[in-house]
């Protein structure tokens, strides 16, 4: 009898920068307990996405064209509330910030964080529920 394989963190990337994107599924792809589930380039894919892969966890780049990811965070939490969204961003503006966690992000990050903050920003949304936000 197999033992029961322990479930990996589903991720789904978005970023409208294709090597930013391959950069975060590189260094995603060395965790045991996460996996790369998809990726979009803009929000209205990410929104159509998150419709068909169900992920755990979103990285959800903040600035993108089509539609950006504060009005992508509130489309998605509005249809699939348990979705947890991690916000990445080279703005470390105020305003930049309350809008995406008003909009239902549950953690802020810069994109010149390192990658040990990320993993476990992932690592704590997923173990989170359907608690609030983490900030």
């Amino acid at each position: 009898m197999k033992e029961k394989e322990t479930m990996k963190t589903r991720v789904l990337i978005v970023d409208d920068h294709q090597m930013y994107r391959s950069g975060l599924k590189s260094l995603i792809a060395l965790q045991n307990d996460m996996e790369i589930v998809g990726e979009a380039e803009n929000g209205q894919d990410a929104v159509s996405k998150t419709r068909m892969l169900h992920p755990d966890v979103i990285l959800m780049d903040v600035s993108m064209p089509v539609m950006d990811g504060i009005e992508a965070t509130r489309r998605i939490i509005a249809e699939l509330p348990d979705t947890k969204i991690l916000a990445l961003s080279m703005s470390s503006d105020a305003r930049t910030r309350s809008d995406m966690m008003r909009a239902g992000a549950r953690k802020y990050l810069l994109k010149d964080g390192d990658i040990e903050e990320l993993t476990a920003a992932i690592r704590d949304a997923a173990d989170s529920g359907n608690s609030q936000s983490l900030h």
